[in-house]
């Protein structure tokens, strides 16, 4: 997957599937990169699409 194909609504869409968009989301407002990335294993969200959620974590820095 291109970043710039990348959409986050798909992420979103696995884990709502195993109800854990609430802790995904408090992962990344706490910079917790170890536990947004296990909790996108555990939503089966490939590893391209799981790089570039972190890489757009790391570039965020309070931006989004």
């Amino acid at each position: 997957m291109e970043e710039s194909d990348f959409e986050g609504t798909l992420v979103l869409e696995k884990l709502a599937e195993i109800g854990k968009v609430d802790a995904f989301f408090e992962a990344i407002d706490s910079d917790d990169f170890d536990r947004a990335k296990s909790l996108m294993k555990q939503a089966k969200v490939d590893s391209e699409t799981m790089a570039i959620v972190l890489k757009k974590m790391m570039e965020a820095d309070g931006e989004h």
